[in-house]
């Protein structure tokens, strides 16, 4: 009886038989060339495999290995020292050709520990293959990115979810309804390895000959979103949120809210990024008052009830009239605050607390109301603040 995951039954042995991925796969994909060259030359590079999980980033490593034929070493950043990784290449024969070193979730990995297989990806003494869930430009170091080649892997798309899904149903000698079929393959959020864990949970409990909605709803008990805190998906999701309240989409706004509370965002999190929204886009006080009151409503009730609460909110915010004329206006003070430093103050408006402050100037000419610019000399007259008018702001 065999005991495996069917993820790992089923785990693609070469580019023929790979699933997904055309653009890296295909007769006319990065990856085929390139192993063709190696054949001839001997080359190939190191490579990051960046993408969601469960759409063959290992598994393509291991193809590649295979076509390679060369020695292939397996690990995990997160149970991995990088003694134990060096220690494993570094008794390989001398005579032999660079091993393929797969390292999964390599982002896991700190500077330092980075740092150190940078030589021996630069003298090519190891063949790297990193695959991460994160995007490489915030969590690989520069050096280590300058001598690899980053390749993006793409969410499966349904025809491809299906498609794994029959393969599986075949092997398991099972049957799935038209609907549970449908159902499998949204749950699965793009994920193969979900997709195959649950069809294969799902069979070993139903009692009858057809797989069905209720036996994958069972099977998964809950569906997981997908949602690290250290991860992209967590900047992505916020992101989404902020741009759609700002372009007045309400329906989107409400979508990404409930995406992060479900996913188990800290809700003072939320209503700390509306508090800055409602004074960045708004900048109305009654906007301010708003996502001030949502986030002390987070803060007294908490979860579940406090999602009503950000739910309003978020309603106000998109709806509200936006004007980011005082945040722009800022923004370009401050940049010319950082290019020329701490220019001279007006001694007009300089405060003459002492008797040689005004005997040199210091608040001569002040007039409480005046039109004149009280900017330092450099700046004189230039303007910051430019009023929105009606038909540049949506409602």
């Amino acid at each position: 009886m065999n005991i495996k995951p069917l993820a790992e039954i089923l785990r693609p042995k070469s580019l023929e038989d790979f699933v997904g991925q055309e653009h890296l796969v295909s007769k006319i994909g990065i990856l085929p060339r390139l192993l063709a060259k190696s054949g001839v030359s001997g080359y190939f590079p190191s490579l990051i495999f960046w993408g969601p999980p469960g759409v063959g980033k290992t598994t393509l490593a291991r193809i590649i290995a295979k076509n390679l034929k060369r020695e292939y070493f397996e690990f995990s950043a997160v149970s991995t020292s990088i003694k134990e990784i060096e220690n494993t290449f570094k008794e390989s024969s001398p005579k032999s050709r660079p091993p393929v070193i797969v390292i999964d979730e390599i982002h896991r990995f700190n500077k330092s520990q980075q740092s150190k297989l940078l030589p021996y990806v630069e003298t090519g003494k190891i063949i790297l293959i990193g695959a991460t869930t994160e995007n490489p430009s915030f969590e690989i170091i520069s050096p280590l990115l300058s001598r690899t080649k980053v390749l993006l892997f793409k969410q499966l798309e349904e025809k491809e979810l299906e498609k794994i899904t029959l393969k599986g149903i075949s092997y398991l000698k099972a049957k799935i309804s038209k609907e549970g079929l449908s159902f499998l393959i949204e749950s699965s959020n793009g994920d193969a390895r979900v997709l195959l864990n649950t069809l294969q949970i799902a069979k070993s409990i139903t009692n009858q000959k057809e797989i069905s909605t209720k036996d994958i709803e069972k099977a998964l008990q809950k569906r997981q979103l997908s949602f690290d805190k250290r991860g992209e998906e967590y900047y992505n999701l916020i992101s989404a949120y902020i741009k759609s309240m700002r372009a007045s989409d309400i329906d989107a706004s409400l979508y990404y809210l409930a995406r992060m509370i479900e996913s188990g965002q800290d809700p003072l999190y939320i209503a700390r990024r509306m508090i800055v929204f409602a004074a960045e886009d708004v900048a109305s006080p009654t906007a301010i008052v708003v996502a001030n009151a949502a986030f002390d409503a987070c803060d007294k009730v908490g979860l579940p009830e406090c999602q009503e609460n950000l739910a309003a909110a978020t309603v106000y915010l998109a709806t509200a009239k936006k004007d980011r004329s005082a945040y722009e206006a800022y923004m370009k003070a401050l940049d010319d605050v950082r290019k020329y430093g701490n220019l001279p103050i007006p001694l007009k408006i300089r405060n003459p607390v002492t008797s040689l402050m005004k005997k040199i100037g210091y608040g001569k000419g002040y007039q409480k109301y005046t039109k004149e610019s009280l900017l330092p000399d450099k700046l004189k007259g230039k303007r910051y603040y430019m009023q929105a008018k009606d038909n540049d702001s949506r409602i």
